[in-house]
């Protein structure tokens, strides 16, 4: 099999001497070239340290006989952003990214492939571009931050915020939280979006098994980044391709994974929009019905006890695959080019669990904890919760769906009927929230911030602003066209489709209508008007009055990115990705 790159340099004189210009050696030029495309940047902790594991896959490619070549695109931090018009553009960046990848590879075709990422937009982003370009390659994951002193994570943060604001605590606590929160690089430590991505990755047989979620300072990583460099030029050689890999069999594992470690309802974005990609169709119901009886085993942040350090050390994703064997497909591929299940049966005897252990060990000892592993990862017959942790709830208020996490919403708002009072803005609603205008019983909706709206920011300080408070943080609701982080909790359905900017049902609610909340029966609702029931037909025709009144804003951006990912995006339930008109 003649590689890519030698035809592309049969066809392109140019090639070689350029090649040497950068720094090739002429010798070089003959072996399997390989892309390392990263989002190495000084953009946030979750990426500034991608340097080091570059130059571990740039040494094992080189060891296995090939060359590899760095490029980057630096991601974004969603944290960095919160709260502000910057936090729009995240969503919009996981397109981006794949699109930077597909320019790097096809512009220059490359034999074989190395993607490092960490974060929330660089693991899609990178995943996608994978897909797109489908040349042999895997991912390396970028591993998660330690926690800080008394276990301390980002995801706190918000609530020592709300809490200043309320007056509860002094500026000289919110500081301190401030400056120890993040002691290290990788990604923020609990199960928030990123770290459900690289716990994806893995699940989809797109990482080298046990990789996934490792400490970002632990030796270990720099270890798999050496062997994932290795791997590449073996890949390369065989021809072995994603789309050889990724089948609807492997996204039906990382789903009962993501039930099984109470995942980010962002997964709900990022796994649709890949799977587009291999041309096939996982929606947001495909979800709700894996999830439906699964077991829900990973005792970690936010909805759990644990960093998300300590994931690794109770065995990481192998150790989550053996509770859950006898519902996954151990027959589908995997890029060591054996199936799932003989990679779980190498790692056993190779002694891959008893090494975590030795690492629990060691964590137990330097915080003055006694945690087994069953402590972090339940036994399959132990489970937290047996019905998942991802609802999908539908009605008129949200006819194509709207996602809840409901493992991290107090069982109290499992079922309510609540009052509608509707914000066409956060920054209006979280206002009201802080100054006490959000009153018990009731259910905020903050829309017209959907992806063609405003490119479906997370309403995070809300929810943390919410889900801080006592009281309010069990008895009302926030639905919103929006998103949500990875770390938020309380009673937070987003997603909600169509989007208010599409004139979806979200648009059309007013002050005082009754909203009705059934988790375990799927349904959103509006069920009455001016806080009187009434019958669904007198629902249906009061909405088709306002929508023959409701008119379509103005458009928010217009111009640039966001313009581009407006006109565009698919609706959240299919992945928000960018559709176009054959």
């Amino acid at each position: 099999m003649e590689l890519v790159s030698q035809k592309m340099r049969k066809l392109a004189p140019e090639l070689d001497p350029l090649r040497i210009g950068t720094g090739w050696a002429a010798e070089d030029l003959a072996k399997p070239q390989i892309l390392i495309e990263s989002t190495f940047g000084d953009s946030h902790p979750g990426s500034g340290h991608l340097d080091k594991l570059v130059e571990q896959v740039q040494r094992g490619i080189k060891d296995e006989g090939g060359r590899g070549a760095r490029y980057f695109c630096t991601d974004i931090c969603d944290g960095e952003s919160q709260g502000t018009d910057g936090i729009n553009y995240s969503l919009a960046s996981r397109e981006i990214i794949a699109d930077m990848i597909e320019i790097h590879e096809n512009a220059t075709p490359f034999d074989g492939g190395v993607f490092l990422s960490s974060c929330d937009k660089g693991m899609p982003g990178n995943l996608i571009g994978m897909a797109r370009v489908d040349v042999p390659a895997l991912m390396v994951t970028g591993g998660t931050m330690s926690a800080g002193p008394g276990l301390l994570t980002l995801e706190q943060l918000g609530m020592y915020s709300a809490r200043y604001e309320r007056g509860e605590i002094d500026e000289a606590t919110l500081n301190w939280a401030k400056s120890n929160a993040c002691p290290s690089c990788g990604a923020c430590s609990f199960i928030g979006t990123a770290s459900t991505m690289q716990i994806m990755a893995e699940a989809l047989g797109l990482s080298l098994p046990g990789s996934a979620l490792l400490p970002a300072t632990s030796p270990d990583l720099l270890e798999y980044a050496y062997r994932a460099g290795r791997q590449a030029v073996r890949l390369a050689l065989a021809g072995l391709k994603p789309s050889d890999i990724v089948t609807k069999e492997s996204f039906e594992n990382a789903i009962m994974v993501h039930a099984a470690i109470s995942g980010s309802t962002n997964a709900l974005l990022h796994i649709p929009a890949l799977a587009h990609e291999y041309g096939l169709e996982i929606t947001g119901e495909t979800f709700d019905r894996m999830h439906r009886g699964a077991h829900y085993l990973l005792d970690v942040r936010p909805a759990g006890r644990w960093p998300a350090e300590f994931f690794y050390y109770a065995g990481g994703v192998p150790a989550i695959m053996e509770e859950i064997k006898h519902v996954l497909h151990l027959d589908v591929m995997t890029v060591t080019g054996k199936t799932l299940g003989e990679n779980l049966e190498e790692l056993r005897r190779e002694g891959f669990y008893e090494k975590c252990q030795g690492w629990l060990d060691e964590a137990n000892c330097r915080c003055g904890l006694s945690l087994t592993k069953s402590d972090i990862i339940r036994p399959y017959d132990q489970a937290i919760g047996t019905e998942g942790s991802i609802a999908v709830l539908k009605g008129n208020l949200a006819p194509e769906g709207a996602v809840i996490k409901h493992t991290a919403c107090p069982k109290e708002m499992f079922e309510a009927t609540l009052y509608a009072r509707p914000f066409d803005s956060e920054e209006e609603c979280l206002d009201a929230v802080l100054h006490h205008r959000v009153r018990k019983g009731d259910a905020v909706l903050i829309r017209y911030e959907g992806p063609r709206a405003s490119g479906m920011p997370e309403m995070f300080y809300t929810s943390e602003a919410i889900s801080s408070d006592a009281e309010l943080g069990r008895s009302i609701a926030l639905i919103t066209d929006g998103r949500f982080s990875g770390a938020s909790t309380g009673p937070v359905i987003g997603h909600c489709s169509p989007e208010a900017a599409d004139g979806g049902p979200i648009a059309l609610v007013e002050e005082g209508d009754l909203i009705y909340i059934n988790v375990q029966e799927r349904r959103l609702e509006i069920v009455g008007v001016k806080g009187e029931r009434r019958s669904p037909e007198e629902i249906e025709a009061i909405l088709n009055e306002r929508r023959a009144k409701w008119t379509p804003r103005k458009r928010k951006y217009t111009r640039g990115v966001l313009r581009l990912f407006g006109e565009h995006a698919a609706s959240p339930m299919k992945g928000a990705y960018l559709e176009f008109e054959d």
